[in-house]
C-alpha cells in the first residue's frame, strides 16, 4: 500500500536533515534504521506551536523541510510526520499518511485532526505505525500488526479494532487518537491543518507550547513557565522576561527567535498544557 507520489528529496536536503536529527544514512530501509530515525527525531525535534501564535503561514509534507531542516524549528503533526514522511521515502521506505481523530477526555476530534504514517521497511514482514508529530506519543515506531502491549519509554502502547475497520492506540490504557487505514496525500490535511492555525477553538490557537521528551521525562515551555519532568519529579518555573524565554526556548529546543510569541491571555492555560504533554 502506497501514498501518493511526492517529489523525492535530493541528497544535499537528505543529508541536512539526518545531521538536523543526528542520524547517519542508514545502508538500507530497515526496521532497525526506521527506529533509529524514529527516535532521533522525537527527541531533537519539538512539538511547538510558536509559528501558530507569530501567525506564520503553515505548511505541510515537502513544504515543512524548510522550517524544520534548515530555520531548525519543530512545528505541529502535519509539518513533523510530513516532513518525517519525505525523508523515509527518499531513504528508500514506502510510506503511507493516514488520518487520525485525537481522543480530548474520550471524546473524538474532526477526522484530519492528526496525521501519522505507515512505513513498510526492507527486511521485516509487517508494517510499523510511526509517529514524530504527537507530544504524548511512543519514542519508537509501533508493531501495525500486534493488538498486544508494545512497551516503549513513554509508556505501554497498544492497538485495537475500532468500528467502520479504523484503529485505536492507547497509551497506558488511555485512548489517545483513533486513525484510518486507507492512504492519504499530504494536501488532504490542508483544511484541517490552516483550522489549526487559524481558528479561535484550536487547542493549538488557544496553547502556546514547546515540548520535547528527555531521557528521563520531558520539558516544555508554555507560555512563559518552563516545566521539567525527570524521574517523577517536576520542576516549574515562572520565566521572568524577555531574554529568559529566548534562552529557554535556546538551551532547552535549540531554537533561534528573531520573535517572541506574545504571552496566553489566562495563566491556567500553562498548566492545562504540562498536564496535557506530561509522561
Amino acid at each position: 500500500m502506497t501514498d501518493f507520489p511526492e517529489p523525492v528529496l535530493d541528497d544535499a536536503t537528505v543529508a541536512a536533515y539526518l545531521r538536523r536529527i543526528g542520524a547517519a544514512r542508514p545502508a538500507r530501509p530497515t526496521a532497525a534504521a526506521l527506529r533509529e530515525l524514529h527516535e532521533r527525531h522525537v527527541m531533537t525535534v519539538p512539538f511547538e506551536t510558536v509559528d501558530v501564535h507569530l501567525r506564520r503561514p503553515h505548511a505541510t509534507g515537502l513544504r515543512a523541510i524548510d522550517k524544520i531542516v534548515h530555520r531548525r524549528r519543530g512545528g505541529i503533526c502535519y509539518e513533523l510526520n510530513g516532513a518525517f514522511a519525505a525523508l523515509l521515502r527518499a531513504l528508500g521506505y514506502e510510506v503511507t499518511m493516514l488520518a487520525g481523530r485525537v481522543s480530548d477526555g474520550g471524546v473524538l476530534g474532526p477526522v484530519f485532526g492528526h496525521m501519522l504514517l505507515l512505513v513498510t521497511t526492507a527486511d521485516s514482514p509487517g508494517q510499523w505505525l510511526a509517529d514524530v508529530g504527537y507530544g504524548r506519543g511512543a519514542r519508537h515506531p509501533l508493531r501495525f500488526g500486534s493488538r498486544g502491549p508494545q512497551q516503549d519509554p513513554q509508556g505501554v502502547f497498544r492497538l485495537a479494532e475500532a468500528p467502520y475497520g479504523d484503529l485505536d492506540l492507547f497509551r497506558d490504557d488511555v485512548l489517545q487518537y483513533r486513525f484510518e487505514t486507507r492512504p492519504r496525500a499530504a494536501e488532504d490535511f490542508h483544511p484541517m491543518c490552516w483550522w489549526h492555525y487559524n481558528a479561535p477553538d484550536s487547542p493549538h490557537v488557544t496553547h502556546l507550547y514547546c515540548t520535547l521528551p528527555t531521557p528521563g521525562g520531558r520539558v516544555t515551555l508554555s507560555g512563559d513557565t518552563l516545566t521539567l519532568r525527570e524521574n517523577g519529579r517536576r520542576v516549574r518555573t515562572v520565566l521572568d522576561g524577555e531574554e529568559e524565554l529566548r534562552q529557554a526556548y535556546r538551551a532547552w529546543f535549540g531554537i533561534e527567535l528573531d520573535e517572541l510569541p506574545p504571552l496566553p491571555v489566562s495563566p491556567a492555560r500553562a498548566e492545562e498544557t504540562n498536564q496535557e504533554m506530561s509522561v
